[in-house]
């Protein structure tokens, strides 16, 4: 697949999530399969260009091309004005946030309460692909609740305003997480416009992967929870699609190795007082399934020093039984 003049070595995307995918996970996930990372949600306000979580949303250093940084906001001036500001600071592809369900975003009229008002939608998308010269991308939502899915519509405008690539949730914004995703509806947007069409929406498993594609003849797709303490999801759904053939689940030792050097990217990203904390939720779902798992977890929770968690984790490794549990 082709984003603009970049080549993408497969079709699996990590979807943007706050608070997870920083440029740590995004990397992490790259080396383990992923064909491309989109950035955490940066808002346009610009008095929050110069805050540090927005720096650090924004930060591509080291990380493999394309750079895709995803904006959110509800002013056609101001979202170009951040995709403007985000391509000066090395973004490759701008993705426009229109699928996000948090309260805090719809409540101002961004995220997935844009799709309520598709003539706003196509100026903001005018603005944004005017204003730059990079690829633009979008994320949406199949529409704002069950009987006002316009999906189709908004993807025709985003198609017809410049966008060269659409990634579709398929649940609407009502809908929050509930639920199973609605495939049906991304096959009726992938029927609908020529430019390629992402599939995204409880694909956790390799043979999940395969029957998503099937059932809406998408041409790729968008992983986010799944991944969330499994990276190595892109390599299992990539050898599986590409050979119909399972991977062998990452031994022990492996996940070890991966689960510490995610900590140790975090600890040189966040320092240490934000990296402990960060680093928690991540030992936390890495850690779930594993024997003695809920007595790890409550003893990470409660260690404040990167040297308690490497102790932690060194001890729990070392003294947990071979393999994973069931």
């Amino acid at each position: 697949m082709r984003i603009g003049p970049y080549t993408l070595k497969n079709t699996l995307f990590v979807a943007p999530m706050a608070g997870v995918t920083d440029r740590p996970f995004r990397i992490l996930c790259r080396t383990l399969g992923a064909g491309m990372a989109v950035s955490e949600m940066v808002t346009s306000q610009s008095l929050l260009y110069g805050s540090e979580k927005t720096r650090r949303r924004a930060n591509h250093e080291g990380e493999p091309e394309p750079k895709s940084v995803q904006i959110a906001g509800a002013d056609p001036a101001l979202l170009a004005c951040a995709a403007r500001h985000n391509v000066e600071n090395g973004a490759q592809i701008i993705d426009i946030n229109m699928g996000c369900p948090a309260k805090k975003v719809c409540n101002v009229m961004a995220g997935s309460a844009l799709l309520r008002d598709p003539a706003l939608v196509a100026r903001l998308l005018t603005a944004v692909v005017s204003a730059v010269d990079v690829p633009v991308t979008l994320k949406i939502r199949t529409g704002w609740d069950r009987d006002h899915r316009n999906g189709v519509e908004i993807a025709r405008l985003a198609e017809s305003c410049g966008v060269a690539l659409l990634a579709v949730h398929g649940r609407t914004r009502s809908c929050f997480f509930e639920g199973e995703a609605e495939y049906e509806t991304i096959a009726a947007i992938k029927s609908a416009v020529r430019i390629p069409v992402i599939a995204n929406g409880d694909i956790d498993s390799p043979e999940k992967a395969r029957a998503v594609l099937e059932a809406t003849g998408a041409d790729g797709l968008m992983i986010g929870r799944a991944a969330q303490g499994r990276p190595w999801i892109f390599r299992e759904i990539d050898h599986y699609l590409k050979t119909g053939e399972r991977l062998a689940p990452p031994s022990r030792a492996e996940l070890y190795a991966i689960l510490m050097g995610h900590l140790e990217t975090l600890y040189a990203f966040y320092g240490e007082h934000t990296g402990v904390r960060v680093a928690r939720k991540h030992i936390g779902w890495y850690s779930k399934g594993l024997a003695g798992g809920a007595g790890f977890r409550r003893a990470v929770n409660q260690a404040d020093s990167i040297e308690d968690q490497r102790r932690l984790l060194e001890a729990f490794f070392g003294r947990s039984p071979a393999g994973l549990a069931a």
